[in-house]
């Protein structure tokens, strides 16, 4: 097992990836763009994670960084979801709560 596989925030992230994935199957017709957006978003997650694991001290921050930026584009497009009606409360309820707690581990990370 690889060290960032061990990490909370990872195993958070690709759980997010999987709820992620079913929200922009469940998008509405029009809206491709924002999924193919969540799917791209959602991935970029864990892999900066994993990557950033890898590296030192500021450079590594570099990947966190990314990481966070990611899972806010994620929050921003659960919102866009909600508002274009996308019919899975529960799920965006639980995307909501992943990420929430991936940025606040993320923050700290960077810091």
């Amino acid at each position: 097992m690889f060290g960032f596989q061990k990490l909370d925030v990872y195993r958070c992230a690709s759980e997010f990836l999987a709820v992620g994935t079913h929200l922009a199957d469940a998008a509405p017709r029009g809206y491709s763009s924002l999924a193919d957006q969540l799917r791209r978003a959602a991935i970029s997650i864990p892999l900066n994670i994993a990557e950033g694991s890898g590296k030192f001290d500021r450079e590594a921050r570099r990947f966190y960084t990314i990481a966070r930026g990611s899972a806010l584009e994620c929050a921003a497009i659960v919102d866009a979801f909600e508002i274009v009606g996308v019919e899975a409360e529960e799920e965006l309820g639980k995307a909501r709560l992943l990420l929430d707690r991936i940025v606040a581990m993320l923050t700290a990370m960077v810091r």
